[in-house]
C-alpha cells in the first residue's frame, strides 16, 4: 500500500532534514583610514553645511591615536570647528577613521556654542584659501627642523592646528611636533594658500 503525505507536511520533513545551524558571521574589522586634513574637511563640511548653509570653518585640529603618529600629514581623527555668521553661532565636527579611538567612526558633532565674527582668534574663511595640504606643510616642516626630530626618534608624535593668521592674510598650518599645542618640541609655520615656510618655534 503506498502512502501519500500532505504537501505541508512532506515540506516540513524536507526541511528538517537539510536545516543546518545558522552560521554567524564575525564582525567586519576595518582597516584604519588615514587622511589628510583637506580631505578630512570636505568629509565634514557637507554635515556643517546642512547645519546653515553659511558654515565656514574657522579651526581644524588633528589627534593622535594608538595607531596614528601624525606622520607624513596625515591623521587617523580631526575635528573641524564651523561657524555661522547668519546664525552667530559654531560647531564642532569629527571625523574618525579608527577604531583605537573614543570617538565612533565616521562623522559626528558636539553642541552649538555663540560666535562673533568680529573675534580676530576664530575668524572664519571660505574653503577656497585652503590650497595646501596638511602633508604639504609637513613636506615643509621636514626641511626646517623636523626631519632631524625623526631621525633622533621616529616615533614623535605630528600634531596639525590650521588657523587664520591676520598676519599673512591666509590660513596658517602649525606642524606640531609633539603630543600637545603647548609642549612641543618644534612647531613649524606654513601658509595653507601657498605653502610657504614662515616661521619655527622651539
Amino acid at each position: 500500500m503506498k502512502r501519500f503525505l500532505l504537501p505541508g507536511f512532506a515540506l516540513l520533513l524536507l526541511t528538517a532534514c537539510s536545516s543546518e545551524p545558522a552560521k554567524t558571521s564575525a564582525p567586519v574589522i576595518k582597516d584604519p583610514e588615514f587622511v589628510a586634513g583637506r580631505t578630512a574637511f570636505q568629509k565634514m563640511y557637507a554635515a556643517a553645511r546642512g547645519w546653515h548653509a553659511d558654515a565656514q570653518i574657522f579651526r581644524i585640529t588633528s589627534a593622535l591615536t594608538k595607531d596614528s603618529k601624525g606622520h607624513d600629514g596625515k591623521s587617523a581623527v580631526w575635528q573641524a570647528w564651523f561657524a555661522s555668521a547668519t546664525a552667530r553661532s559654531s560647531k564642532p565636527y569629527v571625523w574618525c577613521g579608527t577604531n583605537a579611538s573614543d570617538v565612533e567612526r565616521g562623522i559626528s558633532w558636539g553642541g552649538e556654542d555663540g560666535y562673533s565674527p568680529t573675534n580676530t582668534s576664530t575668524r572664519a574663511f571660505d574653503a577656497a584659501f585652503l590650497k595646501a595640504d596638511s602633508d604639504a606643510a609637513f613636506q615643509v616642516a621636514l626641511k626646517h627642523g623636523g626631519a632631524k626630530l625623526l631621525e633622533k626618534d621616529a616615533d614623535q608624535p605630528v600634531m596639525y592646528l590650521l588657523e587664520w593668521n591676520a598676519q599673512v592674510n591666509a590660513p596658517t598650518w602649525h606642524v606640531i611636533f609633539g603630543e600637545s599645542r603647548t609642549t612641543y618640541k618644534l612647531s613649524v609655520l606654513v601658509n595653507a594658500s601657498s605653502a610657504e615656510y614662515l616661521r619655527a618655534e622651539k
